[in-house]
């Protein structure tokens, strides 16, 4: 079993932070700050961890940012010397962000620094809530920067709905502001940039799906390889949801005379095993047409009703009067991010985003 992810904050990365500290500020009171990060640690969460971690630096680094701030770098892993790294820097981000507001160019130049031994899309965050315009201005100028990772913060850092961290409300409701940022980064030579700004696109898509399926069929043209990939995985759940527009980018057109097929091989499944089923579309239309075929499974809930859950499947081509036959194994195992109830599910091919046949069957859990 995978081990909680709340320990990757444990006693040691108090220690390992203390060390680097004590080792970079004669004043720093190691002891007290142990004391302190380490409270009650075991029986809180990620998250609150990390809380507990910050709010134990804002009481033993000094309260003048500046001089906390030069601290806090030279602690930072050097040439030949090592230094904080990895998830111990998870709360110098809340430190600097709670701490550094008033110092905006210092902060976000110390957040700069950090993100290559860590990330910094946790602490530049607050920054821009507190004010976008000028925290964008500096942000923008990171996507020239030498170091992918660095260029990485300036798109990861903006996303509006950025797992575990805070909201950006202003850019959830207009996030034309970040589209620059993207822009610039769409054909940088890192695929972990690339997959940034595919991120982003996608958490916009979420609020504003017309405005991600302009922005694709703006760059689509002519499209590397390699950007074709960032803007079909940018508009992911557009292309799930059957979003017209997106699709097209990508020549998935309107439907026309294709017809589907679906045979469902195991009517009654067991937790832990396979749900089989077999598809055969067939093109009844006058014109080839560029199918993309996934399916939906609507898992039953504890209220009785069904939600369904799209996954990708494949894409072909079929010529007028072609027909195409494909099987499938979905697994049905218990997994942490779901919990399944017995009875009555659903599978329901979709084409082009639009359900073209389904099957019922039943979950039994022993």
């Amino acid at each position: 079993m995978a081990e909680p992810l709340k320990n990757l904050l444990h006693p040691g990365v108090v220690l390992e932070i203390a060390t680097h500290l004590d080792r970079n500020a004669d004043t720093f009171d190691g002891e007290r700050f142990i004391a302190l990060a380490s409270h009650d640690l075991d029986s809180l969460e990620l998250m609150e961890r990390s809380l507990r971690i910050r709010d134990a630096l804002l009481q033993t680094l000094p309260e003048d940012f500046p001089a906390a701030a030069e601290i806090l770098q030279r602690a930072l892993p050097g040439n030949d010397t090592p230094g904080l790294s990895g998830w111990a820097l998870l709360p110098v981000n809340q430190f600097i962000a709670a701490r550094g507001l008033d110092d905006f160019e210092l902060s976000l130049s110390l957040l700069r620094r950090l993100t290559p031994h860590f990330t910094a899309e946790f602490g530049i965050r607050a920054f821009i809530h507190r004010d976008q315009q000028r925290a964008l201005a500096i942000i923008s100028s990171w996507t020239s920067d030498d170091n992918h990772h660095v260029r990485r913060l300036a798109s990861e850092g903006t996303r509006p709905r950025l797992p575990w961290a805070m909201r950006l409300p202003e850019l959830i409701r207009d996030p034309k502001p970040i589209l620059p940022i993207l822009v610039a980064l769409i054909d940088d030579p890192e695929d972990y940039v690339r997959r940034s700004v595919a991120n982003s696109l996608n958490d916009i898509a979420k609020d504003h799906p017309d405005l991600v399926a302009q922005f694709a069929a703006a760059h689509v043209d002519r499209a590397s390889p390699e950007r074709l990939r960032l803007l079909r995985h940018a508009c992911r759940t557009l292309m799930k949801q059957g979003h017209a527009a997106a699709l097209a980018n990508f020549g998935f057109g309107a439907l026309s005379g294709i017809d589907a097929s679906l045979t469902l091989g195991t009517p009654l499944v067991r937790l832990g095993e396979h749900l089989r089923f077999g598809l055969e579309i067939r093109n009844s239309g006058a014109a080839k047409q560029k199918v993309m075929i996934d399916y939906a499974v609507h898992h039953q809930k504890a209220n009785g009703t069904t939600a369904p859950k799209v996954f990708k499947w494949t894409t072909t081509t079929l010529e007028s009067g072609a027909a195409f036959e494909i099987e499938k194994l979905h697994s049905i195992r218990t997994i942490t991010t779901r919990r399944y109830y017995a009875g009555a599910h659903r599978v329901v091919v979709l084409i082009n985003g639009q359900p073209m046949a389904g099957a019922d069957f039943e979950l039994v859990i022993d």
